[in-house]
């Protein structure tokens, strides 16, 4: 039980956030503003911290979990937050569809907002006594970064019988773009991490998902479940990097016991195919996860994380800043930044 309500607590912050901060489906409201001020990143909360540097406006662009967007010129302080989707309201999604781990792309000249999208009213099977909402990784596309993202041509890019979340993008070694995503482990009770073909544009998938390692790999991630010691069913966050040496890695989180962490693995073929062996030990401290990487404008490497933190029965998420390394043959997290 606390695995399961650790794991969603996540989702239940989304709730929060959406309770007030209704989305509009009105075309002229995407972009429209709620208590917009410059805050500190300290001051902000926010899970599953996102950042776009784009070389094209000299900005940085924040997303995450709830949806929102801030901007900021020095990765300090922050204007927001921002509404700059609009979904179909007459998808699977529904007219207000939760909005989980947001991510923005830059990909063949436009901007693509990959995230997990829920349908609550939709019901979809109920697993060990789990009943399991329409949820599933989804692609927004604006010709801006600071949107509107907006639908494109499919309605579905995964299979709408199984919950799927955390979306990411990756241009594979075969120059293909494929979304890489986990399988929630509330319906199959050992998340898995798997990939799936996307369209040339992105509006749409190819194929059939293909799973490229199960939670229960991992030799960091830790549970007990009547009272055995077994591997931990959860797979969160992937994101996907190479260092300089071309070695294909990804970084994604998991639970050691009640502690939210963060671990790596690296494909012994260089692509997504893998196999992907799992590194023993997390690469972050304790209580921080699903981390992004991206490179600064100046050209450096960093990492996006929130903190995970129980603050009197109340979890708190505050975005951070970590130094990376990928210079050698694996990465290498540094210093907190922010």
């Amino acid at each position: 039980m606390n695995l399961f309500l650790n794991t969603c607590s996540k989702y239940l912050c989304a709730f929060v956030v959406l309770m007030f901060f209704p989305f509009s489906n009105a075309l002229g409201q995407n972009r429209r503003t709620m208590d917009v001020k410059t805050r500190h990143m300290s001051e902000i909360r926010l899970s599953d911290p996102a950042i776009l540097a784009d070389s094209a406006t000299q900005m940085y662009y924040m997303t995450g979990t709830g949806g929102l967007l801030y901007t900021s010129k020095d990765l300090e302080y922050w204007t927001g937050p921002f509404v700059v989707t609009k979904t179909d309201s007459t998808s699977w999604m529904g007219p207000h569809p939760m909005i989980w781990a947001a991510e923005l792309h830059k990909y063949n000249g436009k901007y693509y907002y990959f995230a997990t999208f829920t349908n609550r009213d939709v019901k979809i099977g109920v697993v060990r006594g789990n009943v399991i909402e329409r949820r599933a990784s989804h692609v927004l596309v604006s010709d801006k970064p600071d949107g509107p993202y907006l639908p494109m041509k499919d309605k579905t890019y995964l299979p709408a019988d199984r919950p799927t979340l955390d979306g990411t993008f990756w241009v594979d070694k075969d120059g293909l773009p494929y979304m890489v995503f986990c399988g929630e482990w509330l319906s199959n009770w050992n998340g898995t991490m798997e990939k799936i073909r996307l369209k040339e544009d992105l509006s749409g998938s190819v194929g059939e998902p293909k799973v490229l390692f199960r939670a229960s790999d991992s030799p960091w991630s830790r549970e007990i479940e009547d009272g055995v010691e077994k591997p931990n069913k959860v797979t969160d966050g992937p994101f996907l990097f190479r260092t300089s040496t071309g070695r294909l890695g990804m970084i994604w989180t998991s639970w050691v016991y009640s502690t939210y962490t963060q671990g790596v693995a690296y494909s012994e073929s260089g692509t997504l195919d893998g196999p992907w062996v799992q590194e023993e030990k997390p690469i972050t401290p304790p209580d921080f996860g699903h981390g992004m990487l991206f490179k600064t404008l100046e050209g450096k490497w960093l990492m996006s994380v929130h903190s995970h933190k129980d603050v009197n029965g109340r979890y708190v998420r505050i975005p951070h800043l970590f130094e990376v390394d990928l210079g050698g043959d694996r990465l290498v997290v540094g210093k907190m930044i922010r």
